[in-house]
């Protein structure tokens, strides 16, 4: 009997050098910035929040003190290579990295 040799469905496409992160056996450790307490109180208070003045009324602090606290979570983002330059990518930053959970919103 004859069979067939198996067929790798990727053979006809290979990875593109670009996009090799994207495949699971290439994705490189994850690279988690150290957020102090604070800074993880902050970002989240900011994000359930419509604005950074609801932000900082919820948290007994001034705007400023809230953007000083963003500006560092996203610096230490870029630091590792993953910058989170909108509120909703430092959302997802936040989800993937456990800083908080989609149960909680």
């Amino acid at each position: 009997m004859h069979r067939r040799p198996q067929h790798d469905p990727r053979s006809h496409f290979p990875l593109d050098p670009r996009h090799r992160h994207l495949h699971a056996g290439n994705r490189p450790p994850s690279r988690r910035p150290d957020l102090s307490r604070r800074e993880v109180e902050v970002l989240v208070a900011w994000l359930r929040s419509e604005s950074k003045e609801e932000a900082a009324r919820t948290l007994f602090i001034s705007v400023s003190t809230v953007s000083s606290h963003v500006a560092r979570i996203r610096a230490k983002y870029e630091s590792v290579g993953r910058a989170a330059n909108t509120k909703s990518a430092l959302f997802a930053r936040a989800i993937q990295d456990g800083y908080v959970s989609l149960d909680e919103w």
